[in-house]
C-alpha cells in the first residue's frame, strides 16, 4: 500500500508541470517489482483536451517511479491535439511516450487528422505530436499473403 501511495503520489506530481493527468478505471493494481501501474475496465487517461479510453492502461515508471510509457491496451479510441494537429481515431493498442509527445498506435490503427482533412488507416501509425510528423506501415494479414495496403485519404478541393 505503502508504494502505491508513493508511486501515484510522484506519477502524478511529475505530470503535474504540463497540465494536470486523471485516470480512471474500474480497477487498480501497484505492481511494484515491473514498475507499473495497471488500470482495469473502462480506463481512461485525461490531460488537458487530451484523452484515451481504453479496456486497461498500463503506466510504466522509470526508475524514478516517474511515467515513461502509457501503453492502452484493448478496444482503444483517443483524441489528441495541439497547434499542429487534431487527431481523432482508434486501433487495438496506443503507446504514448510523454516526454517525447509520441503516439504509436499498433493494431487495425485509424486517425483523423481533424485540421488538415486527412486520415489514414494501417497496421501502426505513429505521429510526432513535436514535429507534426507522422508514418504509417502496414504488415502482412497472414504468413503467406499479400500485405494489406496502407490507405491515405485527403481532400484535395480548394475551399
Amino acid at each position: 500500500m505503502i508504494f502505491f501511495k508513493i508511486t501515484l503520489f510522484l506519477l502524478l506530481s511529475q505530470l503535474l508541470f504540463s497540465g494536470e493527468v486523471e485516470i480512471t478505471s474500474d480497477s487498480m493494481n501497484a505492481i511494484d517489482l515491473k514498475k507499473e501501474v495497471h488500470f482495469m475496465g473502462n480506463a481512461k487517461v485525461k490531460q488537458l483536451q487530451d484523452w484515451i479510453h481504453a479496456d486497461e492502461i498500463i503506466v510504466h515508471l522509470n526508475e524514478k517511479n516517474q511515467a515513461k510509457m502509457y501503453e492502452a491496451i484493448g478496444k482503444v479510441t483517443f483524441e489528441f491535439q495541439n497547434e499542429k494537429g487534431h487527431y481523432l481515431g482508434s486501433s487495438n493498442r496506443v503507446k504514448y511516450y510523454p516526454l517525447k509527445s509520441l503516439y504509436v498506435l499498433i493494431g487495425k490503427a485509424k486517425v483523423n487528422d481533424i485540421l488538415n482533412h486527412r486520415s489514414a488507416k494501417g497496421n501502426e501509425i505513429t505521429v510526432d505530436m513535436l514535429t507534426g510528423n507522422s508514418q504509417v506501415k502496414s504488415k502482412p494479414k497472414e504468413e503467406g499473403k499479400k500485405q494489406a495496403p496502407v490507405v491515405f485519404t485527403f481532400d484535395s478541393e480548394k475551399k
